[in-house]
């Protein structure tokens, strides 16, 4: 007899238009065996998931998408996401049970995966493995191609990152400074900016809900313009910062999280003719087209995360059943760090 347990599953409702509610994600429990099933490839793994990653691009997957970068998530099924998992039964030699990996599962306590393309072993596993969804994992290696690849940073230059608090700005702001630049960062709260100045080392930071005019803000925290900005926010942000990047500056683009709830994401963007008059370099970027080059962001990080050198923060939720609100929460700024949620320790 194969042995089965029992499985609690996180289920889109329906697909979503505007900002996302906690009861469009629906709690089911399934029955699951723990072993391959005969018919899968000779590359599958089962796996028991421990740290589910909540990420700002899974919006874009619970509305109905077409031509996107990544397919929309299928009402009535289980939704998907990075995450931490242990294997239980793998087909494929390379993968083998008790091995740790990270990368896309479902949002459930275990997960058939039918192809191991795009999980990675994890090798430094004296670290805490919700890391592997955050820091070590693709918010980490998004911040450092983001900021090293795309940006080309020169020691002194000046550094913008808005959302600056989440997952990846801060690591962004992080490797900026370490790099010898100056760095202002924008968040959402009195709490966030203390946090940004305080803890994650920047030079300067701003509360954008309380800044009237985002031009003036930012000829206030950069008399001498952008070299470089993270974009992480788009909209009014991004018009107001074109207006003040330095000539020859870069924008990397990594995400628009002001844009993914709005039902005409329209927002025009009024200053593009910067882009030719300062000779401005705006790339968008997708991590996975880099994923060639995570051994050699480890070699960075890892080292770096043992000395201290980086600060790292987590917003963690207990449990699937939590995942709903989790997920949610990102969308009105409500985590602190890297949302993450636990699904089991081991």
């Amino acid at each position: 007899m194969v042995e089965e347990a029992s499985n609690k599953q996180v289920i889109l409702k329906d697909y979503v238009k505007g900002f996302p509610k906690e009861s469009d994600l629906i709690l089911k429990t399934s029955i699951v065996k723990l072993k391959i099933p005969n018919q899968c490839s000779n590359d599958a793994v089962l796996v028991k998931n421990l740290y589910l990653s909540c990420d700002p691009y899974m919006r874009g997957r619970m509305g109905k998408t077409e031509g996107s970068y990544i397919d929309s998530f299928t009402p009535g099924s289980t939704i998907t996401g990075y995450g931490v998992a242990k294997i239980v039964d793998s087909s494929n030699p390379d993968f083998k049970k008790g091995d740790l990996v990270w990368g896309l599962t479902g949002w459930e306590e275990y997960s058939l995966i039918r192809s191991t393309r795009g999980l990675f072993k994890i090798q430094n596993a004296d670290l805490p493995l919700s890391y592997y969804t955050g820091i070590l994992g693709m918010p980490g290696h998004t911040a450092y191609i983001g900021f090293y690849e795309i940006c080309s940073p020169k020691k002194g230059e000046y550094v913008f990152v808005s959302a600056a608090s989440g997952a990846v700005g801060q690591l962004v702001g992080q490797f900026a400074k370490l790099f010898g630049c100056y760095v202002v960062g924008s968040a959402g709260s009195k709490d966030k900016v203390d946090l940004l100045k305080n803890k994650f080392g920047f030079d300067d930071a701003f509360n954008y809900k309380e800044e009237p005019n985002l031009d003036a803000a930012l000829k206030r925290y950069f008399p001498n313009g952008i070299d470089i900005y993270f974009e992480n926010v788009g909209g009014k942000m991004l018009d107001a910062v074109l207006l003040n990047m330095r000539i020859n500056g870069r924008i990397a683009v990594c995400g628009m999280i002001s844009q993914y709830n709005l039902e005409d994401p329209d927002e025009g963007i009024g200053n593009l003719l910067c882009l030719v008059t300062k000779r401005i370099r705006m790339e968008g970027f997708l991590v996975f087209d880099y994923y060639n080059l995570y051994p050699k962001f480890l070699e960075m990080v890892v080292p770096l995360v043992k000395q201290g050198k980086i600060t790292y923060v987590e917003d963690v939720a207990q449990g699937l059943e939590n995942a709903p609100n989790a997920l949610v929460g990102l969308f009105s700024g409500r985590n602190v760090g890297k949302q993450v949620v636990v699904v089991a320790r081991e």
